[in-house]
């Protein structure tokens, strides 16, 4: 149980329902041509699920010591778990995802696709180990690997299988998967940014180097709360060119997406605590979850 905690499992479930909602909500309302069978739809999963849990492993052997000063009781390595033990499940668990990518990347008939998932692993060691104590350099790289996750489904399903005849539609719809890409690269980035502030204590002792270290909590926060106002403003926007014909579209944007949004901005405003941090940090996953959801609309709103 508690090498599973390791590997955050939360998060990992919210990787695999975004994939299956890209693939078979998202990408089927436009019958786009495909070239995964669900074997091999499921062979990505696993395989993008294996690399992202060594991520977060790698990460918390080499956080021990500032998780101590953050989040004491929730400390694994060093207690349940060796270092050396959480180690050798980092280097299984990530060997694993990069074979299955390397099996699925000649099986579609594209080997060099297997560059993908051997460079991810590369980078979420790199962060762990040393750009994440750089200022803003760790926090835009695992937003962009978090956006990966999303845009990898359309690398592997629609690319293979566009030619000239089809390359309109599949663009089509591979450019709405990229702005659900984008939408989660804006709010893990503002939500890393937010973990900085909870964190402030055990990362000054752990010498990073983060936003609200660098110049102060009370204008980081003030940061985390414009960026919260123009993504909400941003969304609206979207909303109106793309969506205002489809009210039950409108409505769910409006209720799931934009309303914790709102509580969202409020509450920045007002944080001091790590526990006010906490709460926005909660925010902006359930936002990060109905948000994706809102894929499940597509079968509604396409004619």
């Amino acid at each position: 149980m508690k090498y599973l905690q390791l590997t955050r499992p939360i998060n990992l479930l919210l990787i695999v329902l975004v994939q299956v909602l890209i693939k078979y909500t998202l990408f089927e309302s436009f019958h786009a041509s495909f070239a995964l069978t669900d074997f091999h739809f499921s062979l990505l999963v696993i395989a993008t699920v294996c690399i992202a849990a060594g991520g977060n492993i790698i990460n918390d052997v080499y956080d021990a010591d500032i998780d101590r000063i953050n989040k004491p009781k929730k400390v694994i390595i060093g207690n349940a778990i060796s270092e050396k033990a959480a180690s050798t499940f980092y280097i299984i668990v990530t060997a694993l995802g990069v074979g299955i990518g390397f099996f699925l990347a000649n099986s579609i008939g594209k080997p060099a696709f297997a560059t993908l998932f051997i460079g991810i692993a590369a980078l979420l060691y790199l962060y762990a180990t040393y750009l994440k104590t750089m200022l803003l350099i760790g926090t835009f790289l695992v937003s962009i690997l978090v956006a990966m996750s999303i845009i990898i489904v359309g690398l592997f399903d629609l690319v293979p299988v566009t030619d000239a005849m089809n390359q309109t539609s599949q663009w089509e719809v591979f450019k709405i998967s990229l702005e659900y890409a984008l939408f989660a690269f804006i709010l893990n980035f503002i939500r890393e940014l937010v973990k900085d502030l909870q964190d402030i204590n055990g990362d000054k002792n752990g010498g990073k180097s983060t936003l609200p270290i660098a110049i102060g909590r009370s204008r980081a926060t003030t940061v985390v709360f414009a960026l919260g106002a123009i993504t909400t403003l941003s969304i609206i926007a979207y909303m109106y060119v793309f969506l205002y014909a489809y009210t039950s579209a409108v409505l769910y944007f409006l209720f799931l997406v934009i309303a914790p949004l709102l509580f969202f901005c409020i509450k920045a405003f007002e944080a001091e605590k790590p526990k006010h941090y906490g709460l926005l940090s909660r925010l902006l996953k359930l936002v990060m979850l109905t948000g994706m959801c809102s894929m499940l609309l597509y079968p509604f709103v396409i004619l």
